[in-house]
């Protein structure tokens, strides 16, 4: 043995010697068409409203929703996902509003699609959640329980006045048993075959929905553990991952992101369907926070938690940092 013979003889650390050399040889590349921006629109409003648990985000008025989506075009993301916010008194236990033509999600549908044509994809929430006085995500029984089969009906209905107000994809996320299946033929049946539906697969009950609630003004009493899954479980979400696909999702998706990417990599190694994940208003709120504080440098932090959800599988994230993010990557 020589005098060197001790020194490696294989340096992986040749390969990340500088910027471009890093660049080269990266497994994981995220692009502008990964990204999907949520949005919230608040009917009665005549400024965007800041949202205080979401520093940088707001409920937008009608004509600053447009703005924003006109953008999210410039910077070349592939949608936006649109959440209505009703006046104050429009909440009734059964989400009226939530299928009314006229209603706040509806007409929003409409100003966007109407904006942007076919260039960004306008995805549309399915779920009453933000038009009920309760604040569940379905009808409630005479024993104040979430009533699958009769939310069924109304998530239907709904999936047809989003479908006519313009949504090219509808995102059913109120995880009751069989929606899939009764938006797929309630869209079939008004003869829009056309309309895609991004299946909201595993969607668990999470700590990090709460600056959601602020953003949707919530009037949620209780929880919803009876219907999102249980974050100690896994199993289940490749039960629901196989009923969602049967039914006829196009698209399948894991919510929250950041502490569910063990459910992302499962999913995504079981499907050959695009897989989706919601990086979530707390997982925002987090990262924002500790940037305030100077505790993370904000940008790194951004980057690294979407690589590291596109990593581990998405092939498309939601996120609000979505043409923000888009902009730098190009």
């Amino acid at each position: 043995m020589t005098k060197y013979g001790s020194f490696p003889g294989t340096r992986p650390r040749r390969l990340r010697t500088s910027p471009v050399m890093r660049r080269m040889v990266a497994e994981t590349r995220l692009h502008p068409a990964d990204l999907i921006l949520p949005a919230f629109v608040r009917e009665g409003v005549s400024e965007p409203v800041p949202i205080g648990t979401m520093p940088g985000v707001v409920q937008h008025t009608r004509d600053s929703l447009k703005k924003a989506a006109l953008d999210a075009v410039e910077a070349g993301i592939s949608g936006i996902m649109l959440f209505g916010v009703p006046e104050d008194g429009k909440k009734d236990g059964r989400g009226t509003a939530g299928t009314d033509p006229d209603g706040i999600l509806q007409v929003a549908l409409r100003d966007v699609r109407a904006e942007v044509g076919d260039d960004l994809l306008v995805m549309s929430d399915l779920c009453l959640d933000e038009f009920t006085d309760h604040g569940h995500c379905g009808v409630l029984d005479a024993e104040g329980r979430v009533d699958n089969d009769a939310t069924l009906e109304r998530y239907a209905e709904m999936a047809q006045v989003q479908a006519d107000a313009g949504a090219h994809i509808v995102g059913p996320s109120g995880m009751m048993d069989g929606q899939i299946g009764v938006v797929r033929d309630a869209l079939d049946q008004i003869g829009r075959e056309d309309v895609a539906i991004l299946a909201y697969t595993a969607k668990y009950s999470s700590a990090f929905y709460g600056p959601f609630r602020e953003a949707v003004a919530s009037s949620l009493r209780g929880d919803r553990k009876t219907y999102q899954q249980d974050p100690a479980n896994w199993r289940e979400s490749l039960r629901e991952l196989e009923l969602d696909l049967a039914e006829g999702a196009d698209m399948v998706m894991v919510k929250p992101a950041g502490p569910y990417l063990d459910i992302l990599a499962r999913v995504a190694d079981a499907v050959d369907v695009p897989v989706a994940a919601y990086q979530i208003s707390g997982e925002y709120a987090m990262i924002e926070a500790a940037a305030e504080k100077g505790w993370v440098d904000r940008d790194r932090a951004i980057m690294e938690t979407l690589t590291g959800i596109k990593r581990a599988g998405a092939r498309n994230i939601l996120t609000y940092w979505a043409t923000e993010v888009a902009r730098k990557l190009r």
